[in-house]
Formats: C-alpha cells, structure tokens, sequence
C-alpha cells in the first residue's frame, strides 16, 4: 500500500498530461494563425507598403532622426574629417569621413529614417549605384548591441572595389539591434506595434580602404570595432526621445 501510495505521487495522473496535452495544442494553434497572419496578410503588405491598418504609431525618436543627415556623430576614438548631407536616390544620407592615427580615412554613411512610414527597402543597391563598384566575398559580420548585449546584430560584409578596394560593413541599426536584412527590422517592429510602439531604424554604411590584393578577413578586427562603436554612437546620440 506504501509502495502504491508512493508511485502515485510520483507519477503524474492521466488526467494531467491531458491538461498539459490541450495547453500545447492550444499553443500551437495560436503560434500557427499568427504565423499566417504574418505571412498572408503583414508581410505582402510590408512588401507592398499597402498596410492593412489605416494609423501606424508614431516613431518616438524621429525628431532626433531627421536631423542625422546634418549632424555630425561623435564616434569615440576618432575624429571627424568632414560631415555633409548627399541626395542618394532623391532621398538624404549623412556622409562622414573619420580618421585616426595610423589609420585611414573611412567612411561612414548613414541613412536615418524621417517619416513613420518610411520602411527600409533597397538602400544597399543605391550606395551601389552610387559608388559604381563591384563586390565579392559576400559574407555577414556579428557583434553585440551596447544596450543589449545579448542581441547580436548581422551585418553585411564584403569586399568591394572601383578604382580602389574597399572592406563593407552595411546593416539597418535599431535600438538594442539590427541586421542587414529588411525583414528583421520589420519584425522588430510588428512586435513593438503589439504594444503601441514602432522601431525605429538607420541603414549604415562602413567603407573602409583596404589593399587591392588584402585579405578581408585581416579587415575584421578594424570593422567589427569600428562597427560597433558606429551602434552605440546611434544609440547614444540618435536613438533617443527629445
């Protein structure tokens, strides 16, 4: 009888684990019609930019983000060459050039977004266009948020040249995040619309010279510092409710 008694306490009755069976199930129903939400009605929208709401929540810091284009970042350890604002696709950058001894310069661009409605879409193809070069070793580049340092941001990272050669770190910084793909940021920011915020975003560009015969891989260390230094400055300075 002891032994019996014993057993039973131990193991969980039938009944629970169809308790535990019907939350699962109840779960996965939801994760499911959420997902096909996301798939058949948010991101064709997305993609369409025909939202399927008529009022998007403002972005909190898009009065400190409109002014990017004629400001003039601190990045800590290097020091600001010149600071001007370019048209790129009839729509404003911030071109920054920073230098450091024993270094050279580099450049550091940035495109801040201005209006609530204004989604990421195709910047990497303009500075393409733009800088009129050829790209090869098309890779990713990880590194850490300050804010969240758990949250590993993807950059974009290759090699490019025209009349010189060039290493590339791009990504679409966020608070607390970022990645080189679109549809990161865009997720991003349906979550933070479940509670009645937007994400804000800025496209960044990071060329840095290299040797025409260099290894990129030696460029790391370089980018991935300079880079993250490049997200906490935007972080600091850029990202932030005025």
């Amino acid at each position: 009888m002891l032994l019996n008694s014993l057993i039973t306490k131990i193991i969980p009755h039938k009944d629970m684990f169809k308790f535990k069976k019907g939350i699962l199930i109840s779960q996965i129903v939801v994760l499911c019609l959420l997902g096909i939400a996301i798939t058949f009605v948010a991101i064709p929208s997305y993609v369409s930019q025909q939202w399927s709401w008529t009022e998007l929540p403002f972005v909190a810091e898009i009065a400190q983000m409109k002014k990017v284009p004629e400001t003039k970042l601190n990045f800590s350890g290097w020091t600001t060459i010149t600071q001007e604002k370019r048209s790129v696709d009839n729509y404003p950058w911030s071109f920054q050039l920073i230098e450091k001894p024993g270094q050279d310069t580099i450049l550091v661009a940035l495109k801040a977004q201005r209006f609530f409605k204004d989604l990421p879409e195709v910047e990497w193809s303009d500075l393409e266009g733009l800088e009129q070069w050829k790209s090869d070793y098309l890779t990713t580049l990880k590194f850490p948020s300050t804010i969240k340092p758990n949250n590993l941001i993807t950059a974009r990272w290759f090699q490019a040249w025209n009349d010189k050669t060039y290493a590339v770190v791009q990504w679409y910084a966020w608070p607390g995040g970022g990645s080189h793909k679109s549809s990161r940021w865009f997720l991003a920011d349906q979550k933070a619309q479940l509670r009645g915020e937007r994400v804000g975003w800025v496209a960044v560009s990071i060329r840095i010279p290299m040797e025409a015969l260099g290894r990129l891989k030696d460029m790391e260390p370089l980018a991935k510092s300079l880079a993250e230094e490049v997200q906490k400055t935007l972080e600091e300075q850029v990202f932030i409710v005025q």
